[in-house]
């Protein structure tokens, strides 16, 4: 079977190279253009073109595809069997749908139709799931809205975060792709639409995101915190300066609204639903991360002093 593959961040580098030890023929893989990174902004390439290069695969970064002559005609010399799609970040045009006969498949980091988008893991864990999983699709024009072909589902752990579940989605994700590629060559896959009405969204993150509003539940504040890992986190205010709260769990120690509570050296915030969070490291503005004891020692905390 001869493939195209589109990706670019490091959760579609086990697919690309499962595919590859599979025997599939990976003609090209086509990923976002270098984008300046760290300090210095020197440009870098993406997960997907590293692991191109160290596979000797041929590489293609166009800034844009859908009206991209030059590269269609390249694709359409390529004749591909079917264009894998995993977190490439492009609108995948009608033409390139229509290209390949097995079509253009698509890696999801959900059990579609739950949680559309661009940021499936993170909404799922900050949402207090105890289950994902990951979806092989066909791509249609819509919005993740194409006919499923394969899923498995995976655990959420009370202590997963983003940071650890993402790899192991990706490990299962590559090998559900070569099952999938398998059974269309086979015939053995029967496509089977969505159920549009139980559709969820997941949406591109926001740095206002991570704003804690001790309104909700302290376990839904701990919940957001968890996925919403590495970025953008779970902050607040202290004293005027952004406070990073690293970890925290949900307590039941009674308290106001975004109000101090200390026993002993342990440090509570007043949430809602009479719940509060404990806070077991944080980060303030400028200083480096600090447990909870060294926070309240070395900014002398009092009960009744708020955040946010």
């Amino acid at each position: 079977m001869n493939l195209v593959f589109c990706g670019t961040p490091r959760f579609a580098v086990p697919t690309l190279k499962k595919l590859v030890e599979a025997g599939f023929t990976v003609h090209l893989v086509v990923t976002q253009p270098d984008r300046p990174r760290g300090r210095g902004l020197e440009l870098a390439p993406s997960a997907v073109k590293e692991c191109a290069l160290d596979l000797a695969l041929p590489i293609l970064q166009p800034d844009k595809i859908r009206n991209n002559e030059q590269f269609r005609n390249q694709l359409a010399e390529l004749k591909p069997d079917a264009v894998i799609v995993v977190g490439y970040g492009r609108i995948i045009p009608q033409w390139m749908i229509d290209l390949p006969p097995l079509g253009n498949i698509n890696l999801h980091a959900s059990l579609l139709p739950k949680y559309r988008g661009a940021a499936p893991l993170q909404w799922a864990i900050a949402s207090g799931e105890t289950v994902t999983g990951v979806t092989s699709m066909r791509i249609d024009a819509g919005l993740d809205t194409g006919e499923i072909l394969l899923q498995k589902e995976i655990p959420i752990a009370a202590n997963d975060t983003t940071e650890t579940l993402a790899p192991h989605l990706a490990t299962v994700g590559a090998d559900l792709m070569v099952e999938t590629l398998r059974g269309l060559d086979a015939g053995t896959i029967e496509p089977r639409p969505q159920d549009q009405s139980k559709a969820t969204l997941a949406p591109i993150l926001k740095k206002e995101d991570g704003l804690i509003d001790f309104q909700r539940s302290a376990i839904e504040t701990v919940n957001r915190l968890r996925g919403f890992q590495p970025w953008p986190g779970a902050y607040t205010k202290f004293r005027g300066k952004s406070l990073a709260v690293v970890a925290a769990k949900s307590s039941a120690v009674s308290a106001p609204l975004g109000e101090i509570r200390l026993q002993g050296e342990r440090v509570f915030v007043g949430c809602g639903a009479n719940t509060s969070l404990e806070l077991l490291e944080v980060q303030l503005a400028g200083k480096k991360r600090m447990s909870a004891r060294d926070f309240l020692h070395g900014y002398h905390l009092t009960s009744g002093e708020r955040l946010g």
